[in-house]
């Protein structure tokens, strides 16, 4: 599809667990290190905890968040500073000339077919049917953020990790490209016409998007703040 404005490279992150003080230096430090390259605006595939951020970011939330924070976000709560990142879930963004997707949360088979209303406590860090079938009605997609794999890319312990939700929504988006978190590896592959590639955390790697030709480069996280 043609793209929309000029394109310009956008700052992609992995996992950060930034609740961690290590971890937040190492989000942190990325950051910085794709600023002073000019990278001003920002995606990131979950497990962020860390909520006031340099940048501005797009993100999904992760199966490890302040579920009360993620809550606040999805109701776009106003009383959230400016500080915080902007959540995908099930939603989508214009950005840098792509159109920007994101489905939120991991794959519980017991929690799938219920209401994310009935969903409490630690169990608000799952998608539910009606996340997928929210998301699969969005249009036009370029690039969608998962937390979750699709099949036949993540492969742990000789297992394919992949849910069959993210296969359906893939199927019916057809992004150009899916980036996804939750696996502390850097994998690439493909499903169906889409490129996959599983992010790096972001204590070893950030990434940057070009968003003309969606190449995407690995870049190592700076070891000490800068």
């Amino acid at each position: 599809m043609a793209r929309r404005h000029q394109p310009r490279v956008v700052l992609v992150l992995g996992d950060a667990h930034a609740d961690d003080p290590d971890n937040r230096e190492a989000l942190l430090a990325a950051y910085r290190d794709a600023e002073a390259e000019g990278e001003e605006v920002s995606l990131q595939v979950g497990d962020l905890l860390h909520y006031d951020v340099p940048t501005p970011t797009w993100f999904v939330a992760g199966n490890n968040e302040d579920f009360d924070v993620i809550d606040a976000l999805r109701r776009g709560d106003g009383a959230l500073t400016a500080s915080r990142p902007e959540l995908l879930a099930s939603t989508a963004v214009e950005l840098e000339g792509l159109r920007i997707a994101g489905l939120s949360g991991n794959y519980a088979p017991t929690q799938y077919d219920r209401p994310r209303s009935e969903l409490a406590g630690d169990r608000r860090r799952h998608f539910v049917r009606e996340d997928v079938v929210r998301a699969a009605n969005l249009s036009d997609v370029d690039v969608l953020l998962t937390h979750e794999a699709p099949h036949g890319v993540v492969r742990l312990g000789g297992r394919d990790v992949g849910r069959y939700p993210v296969d359906e929504l893939l199927t019916e988006l057809e992004p150009e490209l899916c980036l996804v978190g939750h696996y502390h590896r850097h994998v690439e592959g493909t499903f169906g016409e889409t490129r996959v590639v599983s992010l790096a955390p972001t204590w070893e790697s950030y990434y940057t998007l070009d968003a003309e030709t969606l190449a995407l480069d690995r870049h190592d996280t700076p070891d000490e703040p800068s």
